[in-house]
């Protein structure tokens, strides 16, 4: 009986060890050091270039397709010459600042994610640079650009510095504090005259790799207006009539009443010209007929005021019509570019969806009316929206930069938001309101103005025409 029990004593410890053994191997496998079979991977940022070209946009519901109003003979030559024009749109506007920059973590490197701007040809301190590794006998890092040079101050005897004044710059030290010391007397300068355009910078430590752009820019004058001490001084109203004197005289008239001294400027494109005369009027005459946009640019070309306020001829001024409630608004959003008001309370707005398309095909265009964007903080019944109606305040050096297409003489008012899509910031109010006068049936003037001023079909096609070549779309849907 003794030695039975010690054999079956003797099993039970054997079973004993052999799940230890086990339990400590799973617990070895599961926890313990393994050995790689996959490289890691480096701390790298890497350039991946531009971002890939957008595919074709979709045609909402409704949509007029363009190139079923173009000539069918001339469809390849516009399209060649279409593409060419986009090539050249796209050399002016594309830049190596649009590239997509990815930062993986934990990277040892310092140096300006942006902001980092600099005058062409022109020797600038790169702010920011600095190197945070673990202890080694030895730091040595590298800068790399291509549209410029690198330098830094020559070092000491615990430094050793390549390629100072070259586009590649690399630095080495068995002393962190003297490398950083170094890193903070980097320049860059461009070695190009370019107005507005970037270099990326590499910076590499052992395998950590950073890059960050270099914005390459000519620094602007500033355009200052002096506002003055009224309303005068701040706002111009502008107009453009065409055989509507009538209408015109009742403008003036009610602009007289409520702002004596503000300056008006009339183009007019009427066959017989009328003398407008009165004080702070200024009247510029255009050959006949030249069109809407065309007499919009030469109203607006010769204001000198900070802003202009547009009006259509036959607008009344009334009780409502505040010129100095929209210059509050324009000066409390300096980034504001126009702002619309109401016509007889209508506060007419719209909103315009773009996307890009693909090269050959062009862009899908949706122009939503009534479509509205965030409202303005602090002014109820303001918000920004991307065109409004024809009674808008608008920052004058804004207006000028976009211009207005003198091509198109009839069918024109969403075009000038268009060409201004992604330039002018627009906004609207209903707290500001301009009268209309009733529509004129009667005389010779009414019979010419109603020939000259109602659309016809080949106006119609000549726009749309135009959209598919001039701003490179696919279809345009007006909602």
């Amino acid at each position: 009986m003794p030695l039975l029990s010690t054999k079956v004593l003797l099993r039970m410890v054997a079973v004993v060890v052999v799940i230890i053994l086990v339990t400590f191997h799973g617990m070895k496998s599961l926890y313990g050091p393994r050995k790689q079979t996959e490289r890691a991977p480096t701390r790298q940022l890497r350039l991946s270039g531009q971002p890939s070209p957008p595919g074709p946009c979709t045609c909402p519901t409704g949509s007029v397709l363009l190139q079923e109003h173009l000539p069918k003979d001339q469809y390849e030559e516009l399209v060649k010459r279409r593409e060419k024009e986009l090539q050249q749109h796209k050399a002016r506007t594309a830049s190596v600042l649009s590239s997509l920059l990815f930062a993986l973590p934990n990277s040892p490197l310092q140096y300006p994610m942006q902001g980092f701007k600099v005058p062409p040809l022109t020797k600038t301190l790169i702010p920011g640079l600095a190197l945070y590794p673990e202890e080694r006998s030895i730091y040595k890092v590298s800068l790399n650009v291509s549209k410029g040079v690198l330098t830094t101050e020559f070092p000491g005897d615990r430094v050793k510095v390549q390629g100072h004044g070259e586009s590649r710059l690399v630095m080495e030290s068995v002393s962190l504090v003297m490398l950083n010391d170094l890193l903070t007397k980097v320049s860059y300068t461009s070695t190009d005259y370019h107005i507005h355009t970037g270099d990326l910078a590499f910076f590499q430590f052992e395998d950590h790799e950073a890059v960050f752009p270099i914005t390459i820019k000519q620094t602007s004058l500033p355009v200052l207006y002096d506002m003055g001490t009224d309303i005068s001084s701040q706002v111009t109203i502008t107009t453009k009539t065409f055989l509507r004197y009538t209408e015109l005289k009742k403008l003036l008239s009610s602009i007289r009443t409520f702002y004596s001294s503000i300056k008006v400027i009339i183009a007019d494109d009427s066959f017989q010209p009328e003398n407008i005369t009165g004080e702070y009027v200024q009247q510029y005459i255009m050959p006949p007929a030249q069109g809407w946009f065309a007499g919009r640019n030469l109203a607006v070309s010769q204001v000198t005021t900070k802003y202009l306020l547009w009006v259509d001829d036959d607008f009344l001024f009334t009780e409502e019509t505040k010129i100095e409630k929209l210059v509050e608004v324009m000066e409390a959003f300096p980034e504001l570019d126009v702002l619309g008001g109401t016509v007889q309370q209508n506060q007419f707005y719209f909103s315009l969806i773009y996307e890009e398309g693909e090269e050959m095909d062009g862009g899908c265009l949706h122009r939503k009316s009534q479509g509205k964007f965030n409202p303005l903080p602090g002014y109820p019944g303001c918000f920004l929206a991307s065109g409004v109606v024809n009674f808008f305040l608008a920052r004058t050096q804004s207006i000028q930069s976009v211009g207005f297409d003198p091509k198109l003489q009839r069918v024109a008012h969403s075009e000038f938001f268009m060409d201004g899509l992604g330039s002018l910031l627009v906004a609207t109010c209903n707290s500001v309101s301009v009268g209309h006068q009733p529509k004129a049936t009667k005389g010779e003037d009414h019979a010419r103005y109603a020939k000259f001023r109602q659309a016809g079909a080949k106006d119609t096609e000549f726009k749309l025409q135009l959209h598919f070549f001039k701003n490179h779309l696919k279809c345009v849907k007006y909602g």
